[in-house]
Parts: structure tokens; C-alpha cells; sequence
């Protein structure tokens, strides 16, 4: 099955994209969402892509012979470092950001994300990165697992499947997917229905290993210098823990609610601080793409855009 990019008509409409504008898709996966991008921009417009994987560089590299396109391999978080060097900051009109892992890298079982599919224990999305899965969770202490599990993962279990996570790897190191889901599935003592019971512990430590919410959290603040007044930012979440850190960064750059009522500010004042306005509330994929694409079932899309 072709890759289906999430909520593609709804990111489209709510970039507002300019045909000659500067656009940046910070998560270039498979390039569903930057052909659509580059279909609106004109001659003189710009989509500049990122992605830790190298696997979407080569797809880029191989699908997208444009002048209008240029992509870069690594973390959005040096976004600001790469639009400094072009002489963009404070130009781009539009970024967007597809977080977690994309639907390739979940069905390829060598890449180690899936504990449906046996694989060797990996999980990086830059496969250059030093540390994986595998190394982690083989030396890591018993009470950093844990930790990770409970932060990451939400796992009410996480002391539990620490505890045979560690008596297991001293047995036997684990080195695949489907040994550590074995694993958790044994110690975890109450299975959700329709929900496997490594569902969480996977989710933990891929988070952990890629640092996907402090990236996250970068990426957020850099893009009040990347955007020109006006441009907008597009986050799809697809769970909790990266939904809060958006709707926390929308709160805290559009509201004066940070400001104590006492101190004797005036309306100017009040106004000079803010930063972004939030554009509709959150947007979730209709039903109809919830039956075609099973991860588009928890997507959420956020909107923000820059007026100051």
C-alpha cells in the first residue's frame, strides 16, 4: 500500500500557502505532504525539507528533481542553523512538523520500532546515531528504565517491567523486537483490550532513544525566529505527551494568562508580548480517512500563526 500522508487536504488549507512563499516541511518522510506543498508554489517559492532518516533523504534525492526543493539530512532542531545559512530567518511563511515515527519505518522490522514484527532491537531514526535501543536497554539501571517507561510510555507498570526487563538481559542480552515484547507482555498484569501490552514500553523508549520531545520542545521555541509575521506552523500529534508541549507553547505564546493580574499593564504593553494566534481549534482526521489509514486514527493537527 502507498504511503497516505495524515490530514493532507487540512495541512494544505491551513499553510495558507503563497506561490512564491518559503516553506518548510521538517519531517520530510515519505514526501506526501511536500509534493502537495510544491504542486501550489510558483517559480519563485520555496520548500525546504529536513528528516533524521536517511532513508527519506534518498527518497528526496530520488523522486524530487525540482529547483524549487532542497533537503537536508539531520534534527529540525538545527532548522534555525539552516535557514540562518540561507539568509531565511524571519522569512519562511510556513512549517510543518509530522511527528513520531512514519508508517515505512514501522513496516520495515529491521528498523527495530514494531513489536509486531520481529527485528533487530534498534529504534533510531537516524540509523548514524550512536546509541539504540538495543545498547539502552541492556545497560541502562533498573530505576532509569523505569523512569523512561513511566515519562514517556504514561506505563502505570513501569517499576514492574523494569524489574524483568533487567532480570531477563541478565539471562540472556536482548538484541530483538520480539524478545523484549515477550517480555513486557509476561510481566504486564493487566492487557487493554485491543491494545498490545507493549504498546507503551515500545512507544517509551523510542521517544527516549530519538529525543523526540526535547527536539520537539527546540523546534517549537526556534520557530518564532524562523517564521515571518504572518507564516504559520503546522504540528500533527499523535499522542498525548507531544499534544501537551504544542497546546503548552500555543498557551504560553497567546495568552497574556502568564502575565500577574496585579502589575499595572497597559493594553500596548499587554499586546507587545504576544507572539502567535491560534488559527481554529484542534483538527482531527473525518471518518472517512480514519477507515483508509489506521495511524491517522489519533492524529491531531494544531495550527499557529506568527503576528508578531
Amino acid at each position: 500500500m502507498p504511503h497516505q500522508p495524515v490530514l493532507l487536504a487540512e495541512v494544505i488549507e491551513q499553510l495558507n500557502i503563497r506561490p512564491d512563499g518559503i516553506y518548510v516541511d521538517g519531517t520530510f518522510g515519505r514526501g506526501g505532504h511536500a509534493k502537495a506543498i510544491l504542486q501550489l508554489l510558483g517559480a519563485d517559492g520555496h520548500l525546504f525539507a529536513m528528516d533524521k532518516d536517511q532513508e527519506a533523504i534518498a527518497t528526496a534525492q530520488k523522486e524530487f528533481n525540482d529547483p524549487r526543493f532542497s533537503i537536508a539530512q539531520g534534527s529540525f532542531t538545527s532548522l534555525y542553523a539552516q535557514m540562518e545559512q540561507r539568509g531565511w530567518l524571519g522569512k519562511v511563511n510556513g512549517i510543518l512538523l509530522d511527528l513520531g515515527v512514519s508508517s515505512p519505518q514501522l513496516d520495515d522490522a529491521a528498523r527495530g520500532f514494531s513489536f509486531l514484527r520481529d527485528g533487530p532491537l534498534d529504534m533510531r531514526m537516524d540509523s548514524a546515531q550512536a546509541l539504540d535501543a538495543k545498547q539502552w536497554i541492556n545497560t541502562a539501571p533498573e530505576h532509569e528504565i523505569s523512569k523512561v517507561l513511566r515519562e514517556y510510555g504514561e506505563e502505570r507498570y513501569s517499576t514492574r517491567i523494569a524489574r524483568a526487563i533487567v532480570m531477563a538481559r541478565a539471562q540472556l542480552p536482548l538484541t530483538t523486537t520480539g524478545q523484549l515484547a515477550a517480555v513486557v507482555s509476561k510481566a504486564h498484569p493487566r492487557w487493554e483490550h485491543h491494545k498490545h501490552p507493549a504498546t507503551r514500553t515500545f512507544q517509551a523508549i523510542r521517544i527516549f532513544i530519538n529525543r523526540e520531545l526535547t527536539d520537539l520542545r527546540e523546534i517549537l521555541t526556534q520557530s518564532l525566529e524562523i517564521l515571518a509575521i504572518g507564516g504559520r506552523l503546522a504540528v500533527i500529534s499523535f499522542h498525548s505527551l507531544e499534544d501537551r508541549i504544542v497546546k503548552e507553547f500555543i498557551k504560553t505564546h497567546s495568552t497574556t494568562e502568564h502575565w500577574p493580574r496585579e502589575l499595572p499593564l497597559t493594553h500596548a504593553a499587554i499586546a507587545a508580548s504576544l507572539r502567535l494566534k491560534r488559527i481554529n481549534g484542534p483538527i482531527r482526521p473525518g471518518e472517512r480517512e480514519q477507515a483508509q489509514n489506521i495511524r491517522a486514527r489519533s492524529a491531531t493537527l494544531r495550527i499557529m500563526e506568527k503576528i508578531k
